[in-house]
């Protein structure tokens, strides 16, 4: 059994005053268990303050997260906002994981961090919370994990920031930040974790018939088609807005890797200059590419349409944790938090909970007897329920 507690602060300055609020709304003295993990998201406003760092100082376990540019937590939505949600048990363990730099071969910096850490058990959940690099791909972080563990459940997200070069999309954890690093937590025990994911409405698919990847490297599109990715762009009127380094609120994609598992939603985040596609996730090639639309109606929709199914589900429930795409909120427009305000009016009442945006959602779209499918999301709110 894991209990929950979870705290705010929106004081950003003074490290005794925001120290004060978290240990208030934790409470946590004669309650933490034999085993507890912090699970932290904050502004990197909270970093460059020492806030985060004067916190984690306070606290006798350990905590690992993400920078996030909005969150929620315990009926509170915001940017400039830092949650903590701890997890505490008897018979649930948690293991930090801090792998080396991702920039040489990430591939293997995972995989070989995650066999040197995980030891005789096998952990039943994989929290990860990796910064976002974009000339790496973020599914070789996942990909790599699930090869490693044998399918272990991946759940979490690719942190991000609200810079134009995603400079400061931090990892963290005990007080230090990482700008190349990933971060995992091994859950080991009796658990079952539930997942969900939201994504965009297949009617807002604009080409149905889509079209084939026919050269690719990782995250980067050269063809589709067998013609230049540009020249399908044009073909569909969308080359001025792929230019456009935050277009993914414009141009979500729907992959489908044509091998009988769950389509993905996908995001162009920018043209290079040999006009080559670099998307947030990998693009395999003989997948197939269909362009969607999104809009505030639709993201409204289809996470309500989930939330509704989690709230059927929360019996024996400790915590929900949950990732929701920038370009949600981007396509909420002046109404940017209003995805975190329904799920917090959804759940908060019911179950501890903690939702923050992100520049990948990590999570399960099956979770079969022998392995599970793990993949990294663009475009989807996705949640896990412990």
């Amino acid at each position: 059994m894991i209990k929950t507690m979870v705290a705010t602060t929106t004081e950003l300055d003074d490290t005794s005053i925001a120290v004060d609020e978290i240990i208030a709304g934790l409470d946590y003295e004669g309650k933490l268990l034999k085993n507890t993990i912090g699970i932290v998201a904050c502004h990197y406003e909270f970093v460059h303050t020492d806030v985060f760092k004067a916190i984690c100082d306070s606290l006798p376990f350990d905590v690992v997260g993400a920078v996030a540019s909005q969150l929620s937590a315990a009926g509170t939505t915001g940017t400039f906002l830092l949650a903590i949600t701890v997890l505490t048990s008897d018979d649930v363990e948690f293991k930090k994981v801090i792998t080396p730099s991702l920039l040489g071969d990430p591939k293997k910096t995972v995989s070989d961090s995650y066999n040197s850490s995980v030891g005789d058990k096998k952990p039943a959940l994989i929290l990860t919370y990796a910064p976002y690099i974009i000339q790496n791909c973020s599914d070789d972080y996942v990909n790599a994990l699930t090869e490693a563990s044998s399918g272990v459940p991946c759940f979490g997200t690719m942190a991000v920031d609200d810079t134009m070069d995603f400079s400061r999309s931090f990892v963290l954890a005990d007080g230090e930040y990482y700008r190349d690093q990933m971060a995992m937590v091994l859950i080991y025990g009796d658990i079952s974790p539930k997942f969900f994911v939201a994504g965009i409405s297949e009617n807002k698919i604009i080409d149905g018939k889509g079209a084939l990847v026919t050269k690719s490297a990782g995250s980067i599109v050269m063809e589709l088609n067998e013609r230049p990715v540009v020249d399908y762009f044009n073909s569909l009127g969308l080359v001025q807005a792929g230019e456009k380094l935050y277009s993914m609120s414009s141009l979500p994609f729907l992959l489908d890797f044509n091998d009988g598992t769950p389509k993905v939603f996908r995001f162009l985040v920018m043209l290079s200059e040999q006009q080559h596609a670099i998307c947030a996730g990998a693009m395999p090639q003989g997948s197939t590419m269909y362009i969607a639309s999104t809009d505030a109606s639709d993201v409204m929709s289809t996470t309500g349409e989930v939330l509704s199914r989690m709230k059927n589900q929360l019996d024996g429930v400790s915590v929900v944790l949950s990732y929701t795409c920038v370009g949600r909120a981007i396509a909420l427009g002046s109404e940017q938090f209003k995805e975190m305000e329904l799920m917090s009016e959804t759940l908060g009442k019911d179950v501890p909970y903690m939702s923050a945006l992100s520049g990948g959602e990590v999570c399960p779209t099956e979770v079969l007897a022998d392995k599970s499918i793990n993949r990294c999301h663009n475009n989807t709110f996705v949640a896990c329920m412990l």
